[in-house]
Formats: structure tokens, C-alpha cells, sequence
């Protein structure tokens, strides 16, 4: 990753995996937010958070937003690969009930 990488921030859809790049900070979780739930349909649905280079707070809210989203759909969103310093958010928050197994989630989905 360069330089360029840790600054841009984007949300994309790869399959039936929502993918999150860059920072998510207060600057653009709007946006991020916004983009997110654009991508959401009635399937079920995982968030990759491997390539999140930066957090604060925010993340917390635009998370939660996407879970209320696609509860509206009736469909499920599962997290992976959250960084530890959103895991450490969350667990500050206490919150952490909402996010039982993508707390415990330490690696991506694996083809069987």
C-alpha cells in the first residue's frame, strides 16, 4: 500500500463482500456512510474491513447505520477483518453486543 492508498477513502462491492479502503474518520464517514448503503440489496451480505487504514468514532455510527440499513431489507451483515483499534472502539462503547462475532472474527471468509 502507498501513501495514496492510506488517504483515499472508498467504498465498493465485490460479489456478495462490501469492501472499506482507507481512513474512516469524522472527514468522510458521511459520504462513506451514504456510499455503503447504496450498495446494499436483499442478500445477505459480509464487510470487509481488512483494508481500513484509519479510525475514529465515526466508524462506530456508520457501522451501525449499515446494520439498521439492511435490517430494513431483512437481510444479515456480517463483519470481518476489523482492525483492533475499531475493536478496541467497540469495546470502549460498549457495544460490543452488537458486534458479537465480528469482534471474535480474525480472518476473511475462506472458500470450502
Amino acid at each position: 500500500m502507498n501513501n495514496l492508498d492510506a488517504l483515499v477513502s472508498i467504498v465498493f462491492r465485490d460479489d456478495d463482500t462490501v469492501i472499506v479502503q482507507g481512513p474512516v474518520t469524522i472527514d468522510n464517514v458521511v459520504k462513506l456512510t451514504e456510499d455503503g448503503i447504496a450498495l446494499f440489496d436483499d442478500h445477505p451480505l459480509t464487510v470487509d474491513l481488512a483494508k481500513v487504514t484509519e479510525v475514529d468514532s465515526t466508524i462506530i455510527s456508520m457501522l451501525l447505520e449499515w446494520l439498521r440499513a439492511t435490517r430494513k431489507n431483512t437481510n444479515s451483515l456480517q463483519f470481518i477483518n476489523m482492525p483492533e483499534s475499531l475493536k478496541s472502539l467497540i469495546q470502549l462503547y460498549d457495544v460490543v453486543e452488537l458486534f458479537p462475532a465480528s469482534i471474535n472474527q480474525t480472518t476473511s471468509k475462506r472458500a470450502i
